[in-house]
């Protein structure tokens, strides 16, 4: 009886294990296309909110086809890759190939004013994990227009800082240029001078997630180098 019993037991959990797998597998596939229309709206309304156009899930995509004019990919020399899909270009994944072999997303947008803007991709990584955003620049491809930032982990209060109007905002009109060499913006510990066209406040109390902010900008922003140079008005 008792052999018959286990025997009941194990095959009766063999068919669970078997129909929940089954069912979680269903779920995912029936719920993949939900997530990436949402993965792209959230990407849609981040760039909106970069060159300072309040988003939400339910406009964010009519508003992205509104302002948003163009987007193509070039490489590090600034040369346009035919082909690639700008908004498809997973920078994570880019980053982990030889800097020559990056395909390096760009969008276009315009202000309601009708100034053109340039839009590119911000990924880096703070104290927790990821941080990633997006930075848009005036036609003169050096002064910043706007920025946004996001965190998938940074403490709240702290580190996590990065991702309000109080800190973004102190980027517009920075300048990632001093004459002709490119220098990117510093997050500065203790506060940047007023007069300091380079460099913002640093978070305070999170000291490694504004250091890992500011190489993230650095070492994102470097490699269309070549494509703001020739773009320089």
């Amino acid at each position: 009886m008792r052999q018959f019993s286990n025997r009941y037991i194990f095959a009766f959990s063999t068919v669970m294990v078997v129909i929940v797998a089954v069912l979680l597998s269903l779920a995912a596939t029936l719920l993949q296309p939900a997530q990436e229309r949402n993965l792209e709206t959230e990407k849609k309304k981040s760039m909106l909110e970069s060159i300072r156009i309040p988003a939400n899930r339910q406009n964010a995509v009519e508003l992205y086809d509104r302002y948003i004019k163009e987007s193509f990919v070039i490489n590090s020399s600034g040369e346009i890759l035919e082909d690639v899909d700008a908004f498809t270009v997973v920078l994570r994944n880019e980053q982990r190939k030889p800097a020559g072999q990056q395909s390096l997303p760009v969008f276009t947008a315009m202000t309601e004013e009708g100034g053109q803007l340039i839009i590119l991709p911000l990924e880096g990584k703070g104290l927790w994990g990821p941080i990633n955003g997006y930075i848009s620049l005036r036609q003169d491809m050096n002064t910043i227009y706007g920025v946004t930032f996001d965190h998938k982990g940074e403490t709240p209060g702290l580190g996590a800082e990065i991702n309000t109007p109080e800190f973004e905002n102190m980027f517009r009109d920075k300048k990632l240029f001093d004459d002709q060499t490119f220098v990117s913006v510093k997050v500065i510990k203790g506060g940047a001078g007023e007069d300091d066209v380079h460099g913002v406040d640093a978070v305070s109390g999170g000291t490694i997630t504004s250091k890992g902010l500011e190489d993230m900008l650095f070492d994102c922003l470097i490699k269309y180098d070549d494509y703001l140079r020739g773009n320089r008005n």
